[in-house]
């Protein structure tokens, strides 16, 4: 028989070190990078459909919000040419590395979209582009996911299964409400099922994330987290209810859309928040440690039984 053992942390220090990411620019690229993505999706799909006032408002929201998603990115880098540099090799293995070259690619591609789009010129470079935009769209939604899952970071590792799913739901929610918050009523049908569709997503894969979590999902439901993440809650149900039941009439539209649009950006900052106060909180490290350890003992005492 040996003792049990015990995990701590050296003087009730935190045992990772917490990212050194600013809220504002990070969990700000988060938003607007899956805004986006899941913008160009959806300008595709109503370009195909003859939605053209929607497709080309779409255009142009994406073209914006990957504009300041960059720059919102080379903030947090410091300097521009760190991000430059990050482009010298393709590491299929660094979220970090594909990335910036889903970036780097995307990028160009929406903006020859929205261009083409707003002057009405150069039709087949404009259609090219709007599919390769929708085509990289679900992966710039939704790879920042794996990129905060793939750290040390107890509050995004623990659910890196679920945060991906977490990710999309929500940058479809936004673009939804973006479509109904710019897009002439008679256009937003596609719009108000997505927004049902992505509300339903987003609850289901949240809780999930916090099933899997088990005590670190502490993280997601207490301080500045919690409050953002009920707020995120709130505003994205009430915005799909507001546009399947009212999304006909232009106020309502507009209202459910701009609750949409919130309520994705409180999920981003609330999951980036939960993070960092997982990183910063010791036990949020050792005590998944004391669980699984805890775990093996049982199963182990349960194969001895047998």
């Amino acid at each position: 028989m040996v003792p049990r053992a015990e995990f701590a942390s050296y003087y009730g220090r935190p045992v990772i070190k917490a990212p050194s990411w600013a809220a504002r620019d990070i969990a700000g690229y988060f938003f607007l990078g899956g805004l986006a993505g899941a913008g160009s999706v959806l300008a595709a799909g109503a370009q195909l459909t003859g939605r053209t006032t929607t497709a080309t408002a779409m255009k142009v929201s994406s073209l914006a919000a990957v504009s300041l998603s960059a720059a919102a990115l080379v903030n947090d880098l410091g300097r521009p040419d760190r991000f430059a540099n990050m482009l010298r090799v393709l590491k299929p293995t660094s979220p970090m590395s594909v990335g910036s070259w889903l970036l780097s690619v995307y990028g160009p591609a929406a903006g020859a979209a929205a261009v083409t789009a707003a002057t009405r010129r150069l039709p087949r470079t404009g259609a090219v582009a709007t599919a390769g935009a929708a085509l990289l769209g679900p992966a710039v939604a939704s790879y920042t996911a794996v990129l905060a899952a793939d750290t040390a970071v107890p509050a995004w590792h623990g659910a890196h299964r679920e945060l991906p799913y977490v990710f999309a739901a929500s940058a479809t929610a936004a673009a939804a409400g973006m479509a109904l918050a710019v897009g002439p009523s008679h256009e937003a049908a596609p719009a108000r099922c997505a927004a049902a569709l992505a509300a339903l997503a987003e609850t289901a894969a949240s809780r999930a994330a916090e099933r899997r979590l088990g005590m670190v999902a502490e993280t997601w439901r207490e301080g500045r987290a919690g409050t953002l993440l009920r707020a995120a809650r709130a505003l994205t149900v009430c915005g799909a209810a507001g546009a399947v039941l009212g999304g006909h009439r232009r106020a309502v539209a507009a209202a459910s859309g701009l609750a949409l649009l919130a309520g994705s950006a409180c999920t981003r900052f609330g999951v980036f928040a939960a993070g960092i106060a997982s990183a910063e909180d010791p036990e949020y490290t050792v005590l998944p440690q004391r669980a699984r350890l805890d775990a093996e003992a049982a199963s182990q005492l349960a194969q001895g039984g047998q």
